[in-house]
């Protein structure tokens, strides 16, 4: 997809008007620059050890009262020592939280179907105190890279990288928890990526989305009794998200968990474009830019059944 310039005169995201709550906020939040944030690296660190070391060196940061691990910083930090140490994950606010749905608990087994570049399985590790069992996939041997860089950077010692088409992993094992962070069109990421503002082309949404129903259905299968799965992408596209919730729904005996994001988010649709889904749906979340100043994206936490 060709990018525009940020100064691109294109109608902000027009498919989605009528479905956004509160729109002259989001429009005021893509106008204004992406906040730079980090989510401190529990496993070398901890939150208010960071806050003091990035302070006395003359960095100013604020806690985010959403999740007592991510801090705003007033100016990118790649290049600081404490990045190469790995005290900290450069991350969008956002993308923090479909790990928080998972909750993975330490001792467990869990699959991150979609690893690259590892922001959410270093931050499944640390949530999981490096004790347990962490697969994290990922098919394409270039991306490979970043993320077995950010797992030892990080210092994950629980995780195993396997390269695995997702739609097609193994049945061989079975998982107490699932992330599928799917490959999609990115539409929430407009704030940095100016060329998404006017939304992706249909084609890449329709195909995108048959790749991810037949993920999240592979995944499913490959829970334990009473294990859960959080799909999330980055998208807003319905046919990406709640098509595709919905479509789990109805191919297996799949039970929608409620979620608690500790802010204000809009709910799964149950309508698009003359399609109707599920009034279980409604137990989504959509994250819009405005909600938290951060990116956009979809989020929905399912059980099997014990």
């Amino acid at each position: 997809m060709s990018r525009v310039p940020a100064h691109s005169s294109a109608e902000l995201l027009p498919r989605y008007r009528a479905i956004v709550p509160g729109w002259v906020l989001l429009e005021e939040a893509c106008a204004r620059p992406l906040p730079q944030v980090i989510r401190v690296n529990t496993l070398r660190t901890t939150a208010d050890d960071l806050q003091c070391r990035l302070n006395a060196a003359g960095v100013s940061t604020e806690r985010l009262t959403w999740d007592e691990d991510l801090l705003q910083v007033e100016r990118p930090l790649g290049r600081r020592i404490e990045h190469w140490l790995g005290l900290f994950y450069i991350q969008e606010a956002t993308q923090a939280m479909p790990v928080r749905v998972l909750d993975p608990r330490p001792g467990q087994c869990v699959l991150d179907l979609c690893a690259s570049p590892g922001g959410k399985s270093t931050q499944i590790a640390a949530r999981m105190l490096n004790r347990g069992s962490l697969i994290a996939n990922e098919p394409s041997g270039g991306r490979q890279q970043a993320l077995l860089a950010n797992i030892n950077r990080l210092g994950v010692l629980n995780a195993t990288v396997t390269e695995y088409r997702g739609e097609s992993f193994p049945m061989s094992a079975r998982f107490d928890r699932i992330l599928v962070d799917a490959p999609c069109s990115a539409e929430g990421t407009l704030r940095k990526e100016p060329g998404l503002r006017g939304g992706a082309a249909i084609g890449t949404i329709q195909r995108l989305s048959r790749l991810q129903k037949r993920m999240v259905l592979r995944a499913y299968d490959l829970l334990r009794p009473g294990g859960a799965l959080t799909y999330s992408t980055c998208t807003f596209a319905p046919e990406e998200n709640e098509e595709v919730i919905a479509h789990l729904l109805d191919a297996r005996d799949a039970k929608l968990a409620p979620i608690d994001l500790s802010f204000p988010a809009a709910p799964g649709l149950t309508e698009w474009a003359g399609t109707s889904y599920p009034d279980r749906l409604l137990g989504c979340a959509r994250i819009y830019p405005h909600h938290i100043d951060s990116g956009g994206g979809f989020i929905a936490h399912v059980r099997r059944p014990a």
